[in-house]
């Protein structure tokens, strides 16, 4: 479906999405383009067969161009190309990974009514366990299945209301933030029991993975895996008891509920 695949922006995100779109079709020509051109050489050579390309060639030549800069550039980035995409007579289509930046705000950037994606994803996916929520503007059907596609070996791929992709970027874009915090945390309480830091972090890591499989995988409610831990009288109960004489659950939620207004700050240039 779509033969040449562009990124402008090669940093953490969107190399990560550029190997895994060159992944998701190998037969894809993937383009780089890069304000430092060292880090598109350096991605390049990790993808097989990957051009090295400026702004402009990527926005004239690709007809999937993903826009993987930040909210705070994109203002400056996308109108620098809206006479390349104005000349354009073949079709493309936009994808932005931009913060708080809706589908119609992305168009009056770069200009034109164009189709835009306007995706979600969360760092996991560099190893095939992420999630990518997407919505789509002006795009067909055939263009958003075949995106789905392209992306598929990330992890979870799901279309979603633009309305709630600013909720789903404070949840499960900056969620791995979150979880690494209480991974850590996690560890530094196993060193203070006297387990080494490595075993500790690695203990740490293992469970939060199983538990969020099992979450996952059974069906059951949080609560009730929670509750089938908690012996009476026993150690799991105390550990509960202390997180949440520490506000756990409620810091948890108000980290997501911050980000979430901060998403909605970036709508408005903030």
């Amino acid at each position: 479906m779509f033969k040449t695949i562009g990124f402008i922006g090669t940093g953490a995100m969107g190399g990560a999405v550029a190997k895994i779109a060159a992944a998701g079709d190998p037969s894809a020509a993937i383009c780089l383009a890069n304000r430092t051109r060292d880090k598109a050489v350096r991605l390049a050579a990790e993808i097989p067969g990957a051009v090295i390309v400026s702004n402009e060639e990527a926005a004239a030549r690709c007809d999937l161009i993903f826009l993987a800069v930040k909210p705070q550039v994109m203002p400056q980035a996308l109108p620098a190309l809206a006479p390349v995409l104005a000349a354009r007579q073949d079709p493309f289509v936009l994808v932005t990974m931009a913060a708080g930046l809706t589908c119609e705000t992305i168009r009056q950037l770069a200009g034109g009514p164009y189709p835009v994606i306007r995706m979600m994803p969360n760092t996991p996916i560099t190893v095939g366990a992420g999630a990518i929520q997407y919505c789509g503007l002006g795009v067909s059907d055939e263009h958003l299945a075949a995106f789905a596609a392209l992306l598929r070996c990330a992890g979870t791929v799901d279309e979603l209301p633009e309305r709630l992709i600013d909720a789903a970027s404070a949840l499960s874009g900056c969620g791995p933030a979150y979880v690494c915090q209480f991974i850590e945390a996690l560890a530094d309480g196993g060193v203070a029991c006297g387990l080494p830091r490595q075993k500790a972090l690695a203990y740490a890591a293992q469970m939060v993975e199983g538990a969020a499989r099992l979450v996952r995988l059974s069906g059951q409610h949080p609560g009730e895996l929670k509750d089938m831990v908690c012996s009476p009288a026993g150690s799991t109960i105390q550990g509960v008891r202390a997180l949440e004489s520490a506000g756990f659950r409620g810091a948890a939620m108000e980290a997501v509920i911050a980000a979430y207004e901060k998403n909605l700050q970036l709508k408005e240039g903030k």
